[in-house]
């Protein structure tokens, strides 16, 4: 089982790396679903460790809109820390991880296939720390933003 942490927490946890594989995701994990989980799998499968950094209430609001997130930040990061795959997760209040990225210096960066490396800004920090950036494929017909559209069809 995981445990939530600060920055500050995860730097020094991950201090002494003794050879492992740092691998880091984020995202908003607003609604669990499927996709999440298997991201999660991929992610830690290329790996020893696995911090997950997570938007923040005001991050996801600038991202996804009003009346985002469904699922308050304590939660997500409680529900998160409680999943198999996941070592660390860590919040944060910009709408990118460039600043944990940059202070922990991942060997791996993993990211769904709704993105692109050459349109992640993160990519350049974790390049410049000489990691690599991953992506995973794509859970066709699951996100939260069609679960949503979903639900007000109901």
């Amino acid at each position: 089982m995981g445990r939530t942490v600060t920055l500050g927490e995860l730097k020094r946890e991950l201090r002494d790396r003794s050879g492992k594989t740092i691998v880091t995701t984020n995202g908003c994990f607003d609604v669990l679903h499927v996709g999440h989980v298997r991201l999660l799998r991929a992610a830690k499968a290329g790996g020893d460790v696995l911090v997950v950094a997570v938007n923040d209430d005001e991050s996801v609001a600038r991202l996804k809109g009003r009346g985002r997130p469904l699922v308050p930040l304590a939660d997500r990061l409680e529900i998160l820390a409680a999943l198999e795959p996941v070592d660390y997760v860590v919040p944060f209040s910009e709408d990118t991880p460039e600043a944990i990225l940059g202070a922990i210096r991942p060997d791996v960066h993993v990211k769904g296939g709704d993105y692109r490396e050459e349109d992640l800004p993160e990519a350049t920090v974790v390049r410049a720390h000489g990691g690599r950036v991953e992506i995973v494929p794509l859970v066709q017909g699951r996100s939260t933003s069609g679960l949503l559209e979903r639900l007000g069809e109901a």
